[in-house]
Formats: C-alpha cells, sequence, structure tokens
C-alpha cells in the first residue's frame, strides 16, 4: 500500500505486512504453536524470513511457557529454535536488569542454541542468537586484517555464522551492536567495523546500511551541528548509493523490511533529499518502526516531521 495513500494510524507491530507471522503472533499469545510450527517449516530455507519470523514470534512467547510446552510436546528443529530465540531474550533481559538469575539463564540460552543449531546445522539463526548474547560476557578474538582499529571481539562466533550464510542481516547487526559504545564499545570501532562489513558486501546487499545504523548510533545531540552530519558528503554519497542499488531489490523480498526502510529514509531526510527519501516512505507503506526515530525525540513525531518534509501526509 503507497504510504501517501493510507489513512489511520502508524502500524508499529514488528510483523509488518508478513501476514502470516502477524496471525500466529496472535495463536502464541492465546498458547497455541501449531500455527508457529508451520510459519517456521516453510522457512528452512529462507534464512532471511526465518531470522525475521522467529525473532519476532520469540518477543511473543518470551513471557510464557508456550515454547517449553511445545519443546516437550513436539520436539523438532522448529520448537528447538523457538527455544533458543526465547531464551536468549530472556537472558539478555535479566542480565540488563541485573538480575541475580542472568548467569543460569545465559548458560540455559547457550544450550538452547546449541540444540537448535544441532538439529539443523545448516541454520545460522542459533549462531546470530548467540552472537546477541556476545555482549554479556566481551569475548576478545583479534580482528581480521583491514580494520584502522583492530578491535577485538566475537569474531570467531560471527565466521561461523557467516560460513552457514554470508550476508545474514541478523549476524551483521547482532556483530555491530557488540560494538556499541552502550555495551562497551567505542563510537570509532563501531564506525571502523561497520565500514568493513559494508564495503565487503554486495552494492544491493542490506548490510551496505550497517554505517547509517553505526552513525545514528552515535550521534550525540550536544556537539555542534550534530543533525548536520548527514549533509556531509561521505554520509549522503552513502545513504544515495543504498537508495540507487539496494531499494530496487525490494521486489524480490517476502515481508517489507520496515528498520532498513526506516534507516534509509532517515539518512535521506537529514541529508536533504526528499525525493528519495519519498519513495522509501512509499516502500514502507503504513507500517514504523521505533528506530532510528527514538534517538531524535518520541517515534511518531519524529516520522510525521520526516514525512512532512517529504510533501506526504501524515495519520490524524
Amino acid at each position: 500500500m503507497a504510504a501517501e495513500l493510507f489513512e489511520g494510524q502508524y502500524v508499529w507491530h514488528p510483523a509488518a505486512d508478513d501476514r502470516l507471522l502477524a496471525s500466529v503472533c496472535v495463536d502464541v499469545r492465546a498458547g497455541r504453536y501449531r500455527s508457529a510450527h508451520e510459519a517456521l517449516a516453510e522457512t528452512r530455507t529462507d534464512f532471511a524470513l526465518r531470522a525475521h519470523r522467529s525473532l519476532v514470534l520469540a518477543s511473543e512467547a518470551a513471557g510464557t511457557d508456550l515454547v517449553e510446552r511445545w519443546l516437550a510436546e513436539e520436539p523438532g528443529p522448529e520448537s528447538a529454535l523457538m527455544w533458543a530465540r526465547v531464551a536468549v531474550q530472556r537472558a539478555i533481559h535479566a542480565a540488563d536488569a541485573r538480575d541475580e538469575r542472568a548467569e543460569a539463564l545465559e548458560r540455559i540460552a547457550l544450550a538452547a542454541c546449541d540444540r537448535a543449531s544441532a538439529l539443523n546445522p545448516a541454520d545460522p539463526t542459533p549462531w546470530a542468537a548467540k552472537l546477541a548474547m556476545a555482549r554479556l560476557h566481551r569475548p576478545h578474538d583479534h580482528a581480521p586484517s583491514g580494520l584502522l582499529t583492530s578491535p577485538p571481539g566475537p569474531w570467531r562466533l560471527f565466521a561461523h555464522t557467516l560460513a552457514l550464510d554470508p550476508w545474514h542481516r541478523e549476524a551483521h547487526h547482532r556483530f555491530l551492536s557488540f560494538f556499541f559504545t552502550r555495551y562497551g564499545g567505542s563510537v570509532n570501532a563501531a564506525w571502523d567495523v561497520a565500514a568493513f562489513l559494508a564495503q565487503r558486501a554486495p552494492a544491493d546487499s542490506a548490510i551496505r546500511l550497517l554505517p547509517l545504523v553505526a552513525l545514528v548510533e552515535s550521534h550525540n545531540p550536544t556537539q555542534l551541528l550534530a543533525e548536520r552530519v548527514w549533509e556531509q558528503p561521505q554520509w549522503r554519497a552513502t545513504a544515495l548509493s543504498i537508495y540507487r542499488n539496494w531499494l530496487p531489490t525490494m521486489a524480490g523480498y517476502r515481508f517489507t523490511p520496515v528498520l532498513d526502510l526506516a534507516y534509509l529514509a532517515h539518512a535521506l531526510v537529514m541529508a536533504q533529499r526528499e525525493f528519495e527519501a519519498r519513495a522509501v516512505f512509499t516502500a514502507m507503506g503504513r507500517y514504523a518502526s521505533r528506530m532510528p526515530w527514538s534517538v531524535f525525540g518520541e517515534p511518531a513525531e519524529q516520522l510525521s516531521r520526516a514525512r512532512r518534509a517529504c510533501g506526504l501526509p501524515i495519520p490524524s
């Protein structure tokens, strides 16, 4: 649905236009897992869709006992993957909350990831889930050559994931987040890693968006002219290159990658390239993500402000 035609409100649900996933989320909230099994089983050879669906479903199931029941009643690759996803989310939340159970939950999550990968060795999703927990214990593998800062990190774990899927989107984002300052990294390391990974990726890959993610993450509103950074030639060129090379690949996606589109639209608006940003917003339709808008203020207000800059209407 074209963005300039939609009425009503923004849709913030992470399932976006994956209607099957949205309906499965309803079942999961009701304590039913049969449709979740079917939705994941059809993704065994589509790793991008498998990562997307399993992550969204885990966010719905994490506060329930659904995955425990599912694993006990129907053990298999799908139930094991969902157990791994849920266990990782619980471990991360416990660690961030300084819960005394955090270490035990992390051990459970690692075991769950190992079980999921053993049942489906070709699936990179359990390894991407492990990468999400890397910040909890800060591994210090040596960086490969080609990085200015040579930041240590979970390079071996990342390499194993890439051996299964070289351009796995979630794995790249999880790995990059390890170097964010809020997780113990540094601005320079995050920029260095983002540039290194993006330069390796094909021109039409969503991995090319990583420098824009790092730029948002490093945003400091107290710095002079902080919001003019996106107008600098290198950042404007980065956004325009992604617009020209990646955006046309959207036709081949099985779901709208709302978060990636949001980062691109934001960068184009900030770079004063409203014409291109309008096309990105059109591709997003009425679906919305809280990032990157929440870094700059209330997400809905920031999104509406950006749409208005492009001459697009906003929800009433």
